[in-house]
């Protein structure tokens, strides 16, 4: 392969890792699956051979059913959250129109999502109201103590409260969970250098 093929395929990759940071940064119009932790595995009892339903067993609830926030995490595949949260989504990133968004969130149900709750934050932070902003971003990590982007966007508004090292440790945590490669890491560690919150 010649050099000026090599220099283009090399040029390319580059390229294409750029716009890949670009788009991850500010996250995905898409939220990310909820953390769930599966039960200790018990030991079954054994099967009966009845005619009669078993009455003990909960029925088998659909999602518009469902009254268990718990059990609301489930809406990862349902249509009507997807739309609501991409609409959102585009509210905030598209239109920059935070206020609108707050509500359009809110209205998903879904407030102890991880992903939820840090546009909400995200959206009270762009409107200057930093307390519910970091109100909501705990919240955030207490549905996902991994969730990444709250991780960043939490550091970020650290670097705005002038919280340097609460910054560095939140970067720290975004090491540990995705690596210094990981587009939220590089967000973050450039706000640092720079003093600049992209985001």
């Amino acid at each position: 392969m010649s050099n000026l093929k090599m220099k283009q395929l090399s040029l390319g990759l580059l390229l294409s890792a750029a716009v890949s940071v670009s788009a991850f940064a500010a996250g995905s119009d898409t939220p990310t699956a909820p953390v769930t932790t599966a039960p200790p595995a018990t030991k079954a009892a054994p099967a009966t051979t009845t005619n009669t339903p078993d009455k003990s067993a909960p029925e088998k609830k659909h999602w518009w059913q469902k009254s268990d926030p718990a059990d609301k995490k489930s809406s990862i595949d349902d249509p009507a959250f997807l739309k609501g949260y991409r609409e959102a989504y585009s509210t905030i990133y598209e239109r920059n129109d935070y206020t609108a968004a707050i509500p359009q969130l809110e209205a998903l149900g879904q407030n102890d999502r991880a992903d939820v709750a840090n546009l909400i934050g995200y959206s009270y932070r762009k409107l200057g109201k930093y307390e519910l902003a970091s109100a909501w971003y705990e919240r955030a990590l207490k549905a996902d103590p991994n969730h990444v982007r709250t991780w960043q966007y939490y550091g970020l508004w650290q670097i705005e409260q002038g919280n340097r090292d609460q910054a560095v440790y939140h970067l720290g945590k975004i090491e540990k969970i995705c690596g210094k490669g990981c587009p939220e890491y590089q967000s973050l560690s450039a706000a640092l250098t720079t003093g600049q919150t992209a985001y």
